[in-house]
């Protein structure tokens, strides 16, 4: 078995990683690739949850510009979250892997109310748990959810996967090319700099909790298993 160095993660994913090359909804070949990846660190002995973002579907914060009561866009936003845990827990069971999937809005048709002893149960028996629904409150990303999920459960460390991005770079790599990446950075220096990294209270939860983050692109090689072995990969932040 390969030696692993962490023993709990937690694993974002954008709505942008359902999309793959599409520009919304979600494409099959994209998930199936992102469900062997998460297999095989599970056949690591590595205890996983992932929390899922919407964006591929619907985002509060857009749809809030285009007239939509705040609330009311950001609570689509968290159900649009719910479909995508829903498309991820069908494509690793037909893999093989056991899922769990929980809400932190009240959805008991599809998935558990997130509770978060029974979601360490489920990790200690080997299962992967997803997260829907955010934090189960407007004017709250699914960034900070990552972010207080990973504490809850007591991860190591708290994988944060970007498309087509390596790492935290100065500027947007993608419309500057003279963009410096940063291998390392401290907390304080991801809240200093601004750097898009994620929203700035996710960053101050990891900050006082010194939970490490790995930034990069899900889109590389094997990324998530090079991640979870402790390879140099993407940008860590760290205390």
């Amino acid at each position: 078995m390969t030696t692993t160095k962490y023993r709990r993660v937690l694993l974002k994913l954008s709505g942008e990683a359902f999309a793959g090359k599409r520009k919304y909804g979600i494409d099959a070949a994209t998930l199936t690739k992102v469900a062997r990846q998460i297999k095989q660190v599970t056949k690591m002995g590595v205890s996983i949850a992932i929390v899922v973002g919407g964006g591929n579907i619907l985002r509060g914060s857009e749809a809030e510009k285009n007239g939509w009561d705040r609330v009311t866009a950001d609570y689509a936003g968290m159900l649009a979250t719910v479909i995508n845990a829903l498309a991820l827990q069908d494509t690793l069971e037909r893999e093989g892997v056991v899922t769990r999937t929980q809400s932190a809005i009240n959805i008991q048709q599809v998935a558990e109310p997130y509770i978060r002893r029974r979601a360490i149960r489920h990790l200690e028996k080997g299962r992967v748990v997803i997260f829907a629904a955010g934090t189960g409150n407007p004017y709250m990303t699914t960034d900070t959810a990552a972010a207080l999920r990973a504490i809850e459960i007591e991860a190591e460390v708290l994988l944060m996967t970007k498309n087509n991005v390596d790492g935290i770079y100065s500027t947007d790599p993608l419309k500057d090319p003279t963009a410096r990446k940063f291998d390392k950075l401290n907390h304080l220096e991801a809240l200093n700099m601004r750097l898009e990294v994620m929203d700035a209270t996710a960053l101050s939860l990891c900050l006082e909790n010194k939970l490490p983050i790995i930034v990069f692109d899900l889109q590389s090689p094997h990324s998530i298993e090079r991640a979870v072995i402790g390879e140099p990969i993407g940008t860590i932040v760290s205390s």
